[in-house]
């Protein structure tokens, strides 16, 4: 039983880091738009509920906020760790829509 968990904590590792490597090739505005096309295709498939999409795009307009004000801060700029914070914040929201997505609520 021990040896499964493991191996299944190790799959979950590699997945994670791979799936990271992914993520880092796409610019900020890139997922902007992946996760706005994901979250469309939910509502037109019926796979997202009305208040599930809200929430999520709730979520977006806060860290496009975030994103102007740390752009303000730098003269139209981000810095590694602005780019790192809003990466981890995307990174949330993308987890939060496959999640919607896949929790058999329909509209």
């Amino acid at each position: 039983m021990k040896m499964t968990a493991f191996a299944l904590a190790a799959t979950l590792a590699l997945t994670a880091v791979s799936m990271q490597a992914q993520v880092s090739n796409h610019t900020i505005n890139e997922r902007k738009i992946d996760q706005q096309q994901r979250i469309g295709q939910g509502l037109r498939s019926g796979q997202m509920t009305a208040r599930e999409a809200n929430h999520v795009e709730h979520q977006e307009r806060a860290i496009n906020r975030e994103e102007s004000a740390m752009r303000a801060q730098n003269n139209g700029h981000l810095t590694r760790s602005d780019r790192a914070t809003l990466q981890h914040q995307q990174n949330v929201e993308s987890r939060r829509i496959y999640r919607d997505k896949h929790n058999n609520r329909v509209r």
